[in-house]
């Protein structure tokens, strides 16, 4: 087995078995999908850490691949199918989507930084993946023009509701992200039932928040 191989692994059981993801198809596609690939060659030696990874080039905005374990158990919590569009939000270099990709019938990606998104679609053609697509669009903004989605995926945290994103779910929908508005930070779901939405916390949660969904500051005097 290869260092890589081995490293992802030791990722899968030691990380993201032990935080209670039991969906086998999530633990397949992460020990099947080379994580390195999607990371920067000067910072592959760290792919396989429980970190949010940095994956931006030199002098470029911070954008990040969240922890192994966060975006596991977020994919597990959205109870994807394999009929299910799907789309995640800042997606950075794609490796959430190559993931969703193996559990959804449709993947639409969105990324704010045009080069991660021509770097992310070139990894994912360069490993075949035919079912998912990177765009470059706000995160807040979402890509209006394939919803209605069945899952959103946020690959990070928000500090501010994602209003544009709820608009975008389907009936029966669901959004999992991690909700960064008030202290403790909470991976949360959010369903869509008769056009109203439930929020439910999932559990305790840090990641960094997505570029365009911080919290304005309010005036001080």
């Amino acid at each position: 087995m290869s260092g890589f191989a081995t490293a992802r692994q030791k990722m899968v059981d030691g990380q993201v078995r032990t935080n209670d993801v039991t969906d086998t198809r999530i633990l397949d596609a992460m020990l099947a999908l080379p994580r390195e690939l999607f990371v920067p060659e000067s910072r592959r030696a760290l792919a396989y850490l429980d970190l949010d990874l940095d994956v931006s080039e030199d002098g470029a905005p911070k954008r990040y691949m969240i922890k192994p374990q966060v975006i596991a158990k977020l994919l597990q919590a959205a109870e994807i199918v394999t009929t299910d569009k799907v789309l995640i939000v800042g997606s950075a270099t794609g490796y959430a989507a190559a993931l969703v990709s193996r559990l959804a019938a449709n993947v639409t990606a969105t990324e704010s930084e045009p080069a991660l998104v021509a770097k992310g679609n070139l990894i994912l053609g360069q490993l075949g993946f035919t079912n998912v697509s990177l765009r470059a669009a706000a995160a807040a903004e979402g890509d209006g023009a394939g919803a209605p989605y069945d899952v959103v995926v946020l690959n990070g945290a928000t500090e501010v509701a994602p209003e544009r994103l709820f608009e975008q779910l389907g009936e029966g929908g669901r959004l999992v992200g991690v909700f960064a508005a008030r202290k403790p930070a909470r991976a949360t779901i959010v369903t869509k039932s008769h056009g109203d939405l439930g929020h439910r916390a999932l559990f305790d949660a840090a990641a960094p928040v997505l570029p365009g969904m911080e919290r304005v500051p309010g005036f001080v005097f």
